[in-house]
């Protein structure tokens, strides 16, 4: 059997601070390393987690995309010491389940898109919404994890 067979180029995960997106990263860490990919982090800046004045105050939003910024660049590290060789970062600002599928995904150019699938709300939810709006909506092959 051919080693290219089911091997992706541009892998994008979503992470954000649940648990079942720490074993997404995890995965597809693992599947880059293995297929020599390049791994694309995304999380996205949720602006319903904000107030009014929040969201029109320039500051605060560029203070809080900042933070995701630096966290996300942790994970960044995190694959590059794994043997990851290519990593990059894409933010955006948005309805997660809708910006990765309609902005992300075609910025990235990814072929596979790996996510956890609880939400990051409702941990009494077995599958988050935004994985069901993802699985369901993607242009792109989807590897839930579970």
């Amino acid at each position: 059997m051919s080693k290219n067979k089911n091997t992706f180029k541009r892998v994008l995960v979503g992470v954000d601070d649940s648990d079942d997106a720490q074993l997404a990263f995890r995965y597809a860490m693992r599947r880059c390393i293995n297929d020599d990919s390049t791994m694309i982090i995304t999380s996205i800046l949720e602006n319903d987690e904000m107030n009014v004045y929040q969201a029109l105050t320039k500051d605060y939003v560029h203070g809080e995309r900042k933070e995701l910024e630096e966290h996300i660049k942790e994970y960044r590290q995190v694959a590059l010491d794994a043997g990851v060789k290519q990593v990059e970062m894409f933010i955006a600002e948005g309805d997660p389940g809708e910006t990765i599928v309609k902005q992300v995904i075609p910025d990235t150019e990814a072929d596979l898109l790996v996510i956890g699938s609880l939400s990051k709300k409702g941990i009494r939810k077995y599958f988050g919404s935004q994985a069901a709006y993802m699985a369901k909506h993607s242009p792109i092959s989807i590897m839930i994890v579970r």
